[in-house]
């Protein structure tokens, strides 16, 4: 008998794609796809199992089905159909609870893969340049999908010092974009005018959505000669894309706020239902957040098809022109930056 893999979040774009991939994975024998609702999306022939992980009934379904690998996936920072913010935090920590619990009294579970963020580094003046996996945040995530990532985070190293039998992965990944992506980032940056924060050009770091299928695969699956799939990784594709460049290569304008005003913009967008923009994402756009992926290349063995700015031109593509054309937003940013530049020689002299 070959694997039988449950998939939380299978609803999702994200989860349906990784359903459907993992089926043609010769080790595995079933799938299981798990959600709340329905999926708009074919499964291919996994098997659907409507349920919600905040319930127990979760523990039914690892048991009935004898799973053995589990790849959480139902960890997310946007609403599904019409939820809000209360119903994505009880999914997320409520859930998890639930699926951890089920999996602990379970004694056919021997792998779990969880779907992370970078996020709970947070984003703070005095973050270290390049974030590792053992380093502490400067200021832990106050609320929103950091903190929800944070205290999922916890709940899954409980369950591994309890359940050491287990084999478990935690993948922190990037600002995932592509085609499809449904995070609060890309809700962002299809706003016609991206609002910054003025004074700061904060460095950002995205994984395609591709990637994200692949090394999921590789965490659930058995590891190759050399590699090691157990543990803590952060994933993200090589470089860096400062704001402004995004903004450039989107063809929409910005609009630099003061940082006290941030706040009350961030709460006009949310009540247009526009975007998320949460005192954490305000926080990412200042400061950014810049991750080391030493340990995905070396220890995992996987190396990202999409460099992060590969990445983003790919979701790019995906959105259609912005207001301006990208090359009329560069000339004028950078005629900007020649003044700017002009203007301070001439007051120092």
């Amino acid at each position: 008998m070959g694997k039988v893999v449950l998939v939380t979040g299978a609803a999702r774009q994200l989860g349906g794609r990784f359903v459907r991939r993992v089926q043609r994975d010769s080790d595995v024998d079933r799938v299981i796809a798990v959600d709340a609702v329905p999926p708009e999306h074919h499964l291919g022939g996994a098997e659907f199992v409507r349920a919600d992980i905040r319930q127990p009934a979760i523990a039914r379904v690892l048991a009935e089905h004898r799973v053995d690998t589990v790849v959480h996936m139902d960890v997310t920072g946007t609403p599904l159909g019409t939820g809000g913010r209360a119903s994505v935090k009880e999914t997320n920590v409520i859930g998890t609870m639930q699926l951890l619990g089920a999996c602990q009294k379970s004694p056919t579970v021997k792998r779990l893969v969880v779907k992370s963020s970078t996020s709970v580094y947070g984003s703070a003046p005095r973050d270290p340049a390049v974030f590792t996996e053992t380093t502490p945040p400067k200021s832990l995530p106050s609320g929103g999908f950091a903190k929800d990532a944070v205290e999922v985070e916890g709940y899954v190293r409980g369950f591994a010092r309890r359940r050491p039998d287990v084999a478990v992965c935690v993948l922190r990944f990037a600002n995932i974009l592509g085609p499809a992506a449904d995070s609060p980032l890309a809700e962002y940056f299809a706003l016609p005018v991206l609002p910054t924060v003025f004074g700061y050009d904060p460095r950002l770091q995205f994984v395609h959505e591709d990637d994200v299928i692949d090394v999921l695969l590789i965490a659930a699956d058995e590891p190759r000669r050399g590699t090691l799939n157990s543990g803590t990784f952060n994933v993200a594709g090589e470089g860096v894309l400062l704001l402004s460049q995004c903004s450039r290569r989107l063809g929409r304008p910005t609009v630099p706020v003061l940082l006290p005003a941030v706040t009350w913009v961030g709460s006009a967008l949310r009540t247009v239902g526009m975007t998320d923009f949460s005192p954490e994402q305000i926080r990412l756009l200042t400061h950014g957040r810049v991750v080391s992926t030493d340990q995905m290349r070396e220890t995992l063995g996987f190396e990202p098809t999409y460099s992060t700015a590969q990445a983003f031109a790919d979701f790019a593509r995906s959105r259609g022109a912005g207001l301006l054309p990208p090359q009329a937003v560069a000339h004028a940013v950078d005629r900007l930056s020649t003044a700017v530049r002009t203007l301070a020689s001439k007051e120092r002299s």
